[in-house]
Formats: structure tokens, sequence, C-alpha cells
């Protein structure tokens, strides 16, 4: 039973997954969890306007990249894969962030494509639904791009029909448009039409209307279900699996979007860093519900801890 350890290097975040696979005889993998860990680095400050990694943001993924790399070998960690997305894959100076991984992590960072990010998400989205509630559209919000990808599970294998990654995320959003705190209605106007016509492309490739069931992933949905619960701390065994219904979402949008950074940093279940990004992050959310809703698709949200991590942990079986 080999254990594997995936590490995911976001626009806004850095996550660890320590995995123990056990092989069956049909084929299939299990996954067991041993470890999953989560720091918010914001890789990507600043990177929308100056095209570069700032040096202070390569500072904090290298502390928090040290960190894991320690909890993995003390799990016995066999095989490694470390993925960086959309801050990575629009900096100039990314040489420079290779040249750290390498460092620390003791392997190569790969720079993954939009479509692989999503087919990723999509695999560790969907292990553990039943089949027939297939197609499952599977869409992740993270900080610099938003993934939509539409395929079918069959118990054993993932085959997509179609993905797109599209820039925008929850950190693109508002350090373009919600620059007052709160936003004002002029600047949440014009951040939903910059997501509007953003994610008219994903929406333009992936024909949401074949989906039966649709999944969200990555810390900006399970945020918004535990906002939604109006949890006292969070819990994932509480977010995982939960339902977010249209008007779910648009409470909670518009929520966060009318309280200022104060009343988001008092809330016991938003990430003190997340709280100046999911404001942004539940307007895309918001966007995504409205424009499903136009096109026929699935309304309720089904919202899932497994995600990306999963999938890059499954790869390396």
């Amino acid at each position: 039973m080999p254990r594997v350890a995936a590490i995911d290097c976001g626009t806004n975040s850095i996550r660890l997954l320590v995995a123990e696979l056990t092989h069956r005889h049909d084929g299939t993998v299990d996954l067991r969890d041993l470890h999953r860990e989560m720091r918010i680095v914001r890789l990507g400050q600043g990177v929308d306007a100056t095209g570069r990694l700032a040096p202070e943001a390569l500072r904090r993924t290298r502390a928090a990249l040290a960190d894991y790399t320690i909890a993995a070998r003390r799990k016995g960690v066999e095989r490694v894969r470390m993925v960086a997305t959309s801050a990575t894959r629009d900096a100039s100076n990314r040489d420079e962030f290779f040249a750290m991984t390498r460092e620390v992590l003791g392997v190569e960072a790969e720079i993954i494509s939009g479509d692989e990010e999503a087919r990723l998400s999509f695999a560790g989205a969907v292990g553990e639904q039943d089949p027939d509630d297939g197609p499952f559209l599977v869409v992740d919000v993270g900080g610099g791009s938003t993934e939509l990808v539409l395929g079918e599970w069959d118990g054993e294998s993932v085959s997509v029909t179609s993905a797109r990654s599209v820039d925008i995320g929850c950190v693109r959003i508002t350090e373009r448009a919600l620059r007052s705190d709160p936003p004002t209605a002029d600047e949440i106007e014009a951040a939903r039409q910059l997501a509007c016509g953003v994610l008219a492309e994903a929406f333009e490739a992936v024909d949401v209307t074949k989906a039966k069931t649709w999944i969200g992933v990555a810390g900006t949905v399970t945020t918004l279900s535990a906002v939604a619960q109006r949890l006292d701390e969070y819990d994932a065994t509480r977010t995982h699996l939960s339902r977010l219904s249209t008007e779910d979402i648009h409470r909670v949008a518009d929520e966060l979007l009318a309280a200022d950074h104060e009343s988001r940093a008092a809330n016991p279940v938003i990430h003190p860093g997340r709280v100046d990004v999911i404001g942004g992050g539940a307007l895309i959310v918001r966007v995504l519900s409205e424009e499903l809703a136009a096109r026929g698709g699935p309304a309720d949200l089904l919202v899932s801890e497994h995600d990306i991590l999963d999938g890059i942990a499954l790869s390396l079986r």
C-alpha cells in the first residue's frame, strides 16, 4: 500500500494531501487520507497587475512547502507530485518558483494547463458519487481561475466530455473590481459583468444542459457552505456533501458582499486568508448559479471537500 503526497499550489492557497493507495483486484484504487493541510500564502498577490510573483509571496510559499516536506517524510511518503496552477502560469519570473520548489521539495513542480487542472478536480470530486447521478458538472472556483468540467463516472473510471478553465477567481476579481470595504453597488455590478463576460467562454465550451448533478469543490465553495449553515466553527464533515440551493447561494453572496472586513473576519468559519476575497468568490458562484439556471442546468450545488488534491493523489497510483 504505497503512500503518496499530493501538493496543489494555487493563486491563494497551497495544500497538502498525504494518502495511502489500496489497489483492488478489480483494478480500482481506494484512497485513505492520512493528513490534509491548507495554508493561505497568496502566491498570486499582484500577479494580475504586475505579471510577476512578489518576493514576499514566494517567501510565504517556501515556508509552507518546507513544512509540507517534513510532514510527508514523517508519514513515509514514497511518491510526490506537486502541481502549480493559475498564478504561476501567468508569472514572468516563474523560474524563481521552480528553483525554490526543487530546492525545498526535491522534485520538480509541474505547471499544469487549466484543462488538466479541471480534469484532476473532476476525478477527485466524483469518486464517491453514484454513477447514476451523472453526467456530472464539476466547478472549481480558485483564486485566479475557474474550471468547468463535464463528464461521467462509471464506478471505476472517469470520462471527461468537455472542460474549460477561464481567468476569473476570487483573488483576481477582488483585485480588479472590488476595491472598497464593503464594495459599492457600482463595484459589485462591474464585478458581476466581468465574471459574466469571462465565464461566457467556459459556458460556450461546456454544455451544462447535459449535466444532472452540479458539484462545487475547493475553498470558496466549502466556505460558502459553512457560512450558509451558520456553523460555529469550520467542520469539513458538515460541509462535505452538503447542498446549497439557489436561494442559499444568493443569500450568502449578498451577505458577504454587504459585510465589511471586520464583520467577515469575525465569522469563525472564514479562514483569515480568505476574509478579503470571499465576497468575490461568492459573487462568481452566484453568477455560475444564474447562468446554469438560464441554460436549464442543475439548480442545487453539491459541495465536496474532495477535489484536485484527490485527483493528484490518484494519478500517482
